[in-house]
């Protein structure tokens, strides 16, 4: 069983493992959004292993190098390292090397920090590692929240450290089907407004107090002045973000349903040109993504821009444009005011809880996805469309977020909508299927899915 604080992480853990038992040095590289729990992956991989484990920070290379020193004359018991006036880490690397007899893990986490004191770090790295590290039984792993860093950086082509790893992850935040560990005591609906909250972060979820409703933990820890997950979002994108002002804006319009370039730029009112750069950076950050009508092809320019995060979506929709209430500690207003809304909103990430739904347990609606995703056309949309490209297979799917829902008109609905998918026409097999709370009717042909049927696949999907 694992702990409250680390579900879900076996194939994380597995490919670490794999990497350890591998005979010759190893240069892993781990990164990922931060709070995604990257720390405690590692610390978990390290705890019964020979390792250094040194967290960098923005202090300055000499104090980075120091503390590593310090560090790593402990492991290898030398105090006389300890106390030497070492300025430059390859004389340190050296004297490191020359002591490790057996398999080391040393880590170096938030390891973009060190690039920020000291631009020629991954050249420095480069040299170490072709040098000397690599001819050692050292498992170097260096991680990063700042995605753009290590994909530029750490794993772009144009790093010196490229084509040195030996293993790379990028650490996702949990799936929706974990999300229950932390909430016991919710029902599958509260689940999913939780996950559209709070996404599958895990620092994010360990705020929330199980002893407390829903709503009151929105009240509580959201929407109240000082609370970690009030400015959380804000906080980090300073961090990231030389020109917020406008990054906010694109945001607010996204979480807003502004999902074609045209009408982002029309909210926000920042000219096309600026416009893409700014987008391409939040792609870059993992806080956007750019999706497309799954029948048709990336070239296509009938794009929608959509979060891949649902806190920092929540947050754009709820936090920041009613930041006044909350510091006049409104919050019995606020919860009043955006009272409809969220029932627009938990619909959105709802239809992300069916796709998953069909990606843990393809309940025999086809042999297998090829691709799944939305479909849009024009005037017409559908939530879900999964694909078997080598049978021909086609499924339509539609996501209601209600209870007592008539399958039998939505079915009629969904067949008409479905004529329009240009994709094998005239030669394909079509399969339907319908998610809601409940029904009140069924429909033949159909496959009907509600939240009994999802909440026992989730379960065993664990």
């Amino acid at each position: 069983m694992f702990q409250l604080n680390f579900v879900d992480r076996e194939k994380e853990m597995e490919f670490l493992e794999r990497f350890y038992r591998k005979n010759g040095a190893q240069m892993l590289v781990i990164y990922g959004r931060r709070r995604v729990g990257k720390t405690e992956l590692i610390k978990q991989f390290v705890k019964d292993k020979p390792h250094v484990y040194f967290l960098a920070d923005q202090r300055g290379d000499i104090q980075n190098l120091t503390e590593l020193k310090g560090l790593v004359a402990d492991y290898i018991k030398n105090p006389l390292l300890k106390k030497a006036d070492i300025k430059d880490w390859i004389e340190l690397f050296n004297e490191f090397s020359k002591s490790i007899y057996k398999k080391t893990i040393l880590v170096i986490d938030e390891f973009p920090a060190l690039i920020e004191s000291n631009k020629a770090i991954p050249s420095i790295f480069q040299k170490l590692w072709d040098t000397n590290l690599s001819k050692t039984a050292i498992i170097l792993i260096l991680t990063g929240s700042s995605i753009g860093m290590m994909e530029t950086d750490v794993l772009g082509y144009q790093s010196p450290l490229y084509g040195r790893r030996t293993g790379q992850w990028m650490l996702e935040p949990l799936r929706f089907r974990d999300i229950s560990e932390f909430f016991p005591g919710y029902d599958f609906q509260d689940i999913i407004k939780c996950y559209a909250a709070l996404d599958g972060i895990p620092l994010y979820l360990l705020k929330f107090d199980k002893s407390l409703t829903f709503e009151d933990n929105i009240k509580q820890k959201i929407f109240t002045r000082g609370e970690y997950l009030y400015q959380e979002a804000e906080i980090l994108l300073r961090q990231e973000l030389r020109e917020p002002a406008n990054y906010f804006n694109i945001l607010k319009a996204v979480s807003f349903g502004r999902q074609k370039f045209g009408e982002i730029a029309r909210f926000s009112n920042i000219d096309h040109s600026l416009l893409s750069k700014y987008l391409d950076n939040l792609i870059k950050l993992k806080i956007l993504k750019k999706e497309f009508p799954i029948t048709e092809n990336r070239e296509t320019r009938n794009a929608h821009y959509i979060f891949s995060d649902n806190y920092y979506m929540f947050w754009f929709r709820y936090v920041y444009p009613n930041k006044s209430m909350i510091e006049e500690d409104m919050q019995e207003g606020l919860l009043k005011k955006i009272k409809d809304d969220t029932n627009i909103y938990y619909a959105l990430i709802f239809e992300n809880v069916c796709h998953q739904f069909l990606m843990e347990q393809n309940p025999k609606l086809l042999q297998e996805f090829t691709k799944i995703g939305r479909w849009w056309h024009k005037d017409k949309e559908i939530d879900i469309v999964a694909l078997n490209e080598t049978k021909k297979e086609i499924l339509f799917a539609e996501c209601k977020w209600q209870a007592n829902v008539n399958a039998e008109n939505i079915f009629l609905e969904l067949k008409e909508k479905a004529k329009h998918v240009d994709w094998n026409n005239n030669n394909r097999e079509e399969h339907f299927a319908i998610f809601a709370k409940s029904f009140s009717k069924r429909a033949d042909g159909c496959f009907l899915f509600d939240f009994k049927d999802m909440e026992k696949v989730f379960k065993g999907a664990r």
